[in-house]
């Protein structure tokens, strides 16, 4: 596991996730500008019960802040899929 999925993974790991998937696809993105500022391109698949009676919106929040200043370098694009453990 790269270094920068490992620092993912350790941040949202307070989440205390009942299932984690994330998934590198900065490949796919070869050139584009993002990829060119050396922000990478992840797909995020998250459950926890911290979601429960959360929105979209919310959940998504969440994660951004869990992840912090890597939102503004070390990703420059995140799918999200946050969903409690009822969810999955």
């Amino acid at each position: 596991m790269s270094n920068r999925l490992e620092k993912i993974r350790l941040r949202l790991v307070t989440f205390n996730p009942t299932a984690f998937e994330l998934t590198d696809d900065s490949h796919k993105h070869a050139g584009h500008a993002g990829s060119a500022s050396g922000g990478g391109h992840y797909v995020l698949r998250i459950a926890s019960a911290q979601f429960i009676g959360k929105n979209t919106i919310a959940r998504h929040r969440m994660v951004y802040l869990a992840l912090g200043d890597m939102m503004k370098q070390d990703i420059h694009a995140l799918t999200i899929q946050a969903l409690t453990p009822n969810e999955i």
